[in-house]
């Protein structure tokens, strides 16, 4: 039978899309589940893979604004990508993969992004690693600061309500400083970061939403669940930090201090810290984290020139690239960024790279070198890669605090 990709049109067809995914991960597409879905992600942003009248396949994409390093661009959040197990191997996940590459460059999308469950799934797909996560288990005992304060912010305890009020507030402030970033809107807030269904959460309790205040202004947040636990008649419990946002200096200190001492707690576990988290510096030993490094955002340019021109650059200067990038051919070939512009040109190519390359490079996470010494770029004119670097240069890492 012929293959057939499109977006979903009603309920019914993304419920058996998002099945394609989600019998894997165990997840029923309950109608409240669809309806919390629904929200953030508009049915037409998913794409259903068919044969005859079956269902073999789903991709979707949530509608972003994502942070880049001096701007904000429209961008696609990758998402919910499965094929059934009947039709593996069959061309299914490519044909999904084009379709939706199409219907972001005719979205004027420029930019698109993923958290990736396998590394070796998207790269055939012209995503590129483009930052880099930290997990740490620090033990109670090892987390004593290196320099002590008195705290200037007092920490309340918010229900959901109040939380969805000033949670928002703190995360505009951090997010257009921070490329990986995204915009949340209200439905987003509500139905993923407040919402809290009993089957997630792992066993242990309910969410703790925590606001930080200095003089009357929210600074700071923390979304965080127990895990309790007894040893021997001892509290020996986990403290799951779910999200962790504040204001760069003291307000992250002081946030921080505060989680690290809420008491009857064993260790405290965070999944997704910026690699460049101040914790390196505010600990006494920070060895005691045990902080394990992993990729974490994923990018990949949809509109080659569109995305290069609209972020900015550290220096002035150009650099001529030669793009490979079979699936969007209208990226392919050669482009001169110059003076922040980036045009179509027949000057002699100085980089030559497949355009994932160029998504690990874009938001500033990784250097052109370090690319270069992985085999993945190729310098052809000497003294293009120190260029290149130069421009790039972003002054924070790129991070995204939520996986989508």
């Amino acid at each position: 039978m012929v293959l057939r990709v499109s977006p979903c049109r009603d309920r019914a067809e993304l419920e058996a899309a998002f099945s394609a995914i989600g019998q894997y991960l165990g997840v029923e597409p309950t109608d409240e589940r669809l309806a919390r879905l629904t929200r953030v992600l508009p049915v037409a942003r998913m794409h259903a893979a068919r044969e005859g009248r079956a269902t073999v396949g789903g991709a979707g994409a949530y509608p972003f604004r994502m942070t880049v390093p001096g701007a904000v661009v429209a961008a696609a959040g990758t998402t919910i990508v499965g094929v059934y197990p009947t039709h593996r191997r069959r061309g299914v996940l490519s044909a999904m993969m084009k379709a939706q590459l199409e219907d972001f460059h005719a979205r004027g999308e420029v930019l698109a992004a993923l958290f990736a469950s396998e590394e070796s799934i998207y790269g055939r797909f012209g995503y590129g690693v483009a930052g880099r996560v930290g997990e740490i288990a620090l033990p109670r005992e090892g987390a004593s600061f290196a320099a002590a304060f008195e705290p200037e912010g007092q920490v309340r305890i918010l229900e959901a309500a109040e939380a969805a009020k000033s949670l928002p507030k703190v995360y505009a402030s951090v997010q257009p400083n921070v490329p990986g970033m995204f915009e949340r809107s209200r439905d987003w807030w509500e139905s993923r970061l407040l919402s809290d269904a009993p089957e997630r959460r792992g066993g242990g309790g309910p969410k703790r939403f925590a606001v930080l205040e200095q003089r009357g202004r929210c600074v700071g947040y923390a979304i965080y669940r127990h895990h309790m636990k007894w040893d021997s008649g001892v509290a020996s419990g986990r403290l799951e930090v779910i999200e962790a946002i504040a204001l760069d200096g003291r307000p992250t200190a002081e946030l921080w201090r505060y989680l690290l001492d809420i008491d009857w707690v064993g260790n405290v576990t965070c999944s997704l810290l910026p690699i460049d988290h101040p914790l390196f510096f505010l600990l006494a030993q920070p060895r005691r984290m045990k902080f394990r490094v992993g990729d974490g955002l994923w990018a990949r340019l949809v509109d080659v020139g569109a995305a290069l021109s609209a972020r900015s650059y550290a220096l002035d200067g150009s650099v001529v690239f030669e793009i490979d990038d079979p699936l969007c051919p209208w990226n392919a070939g050669r482009w001169c960024l110059s003076d922040g512009v980036a045009k179509r040109t027949r000057r002699a190519p100085e980089l030559a790279c497949d355009v994932g390359a160029l998504g690990s490079a874009y938001l500033g996470g990784f250097t052109w070198s370090e690319l270069c010494r992985g085999g993945r770029v190729h310098e052809l004119k000497r003294g293009a890669l120190g260029r290149a670097d130069g421009l790039f240069r972003a002054e924070r890492q790129p991070w995204c605090p939520e996986m989508f």
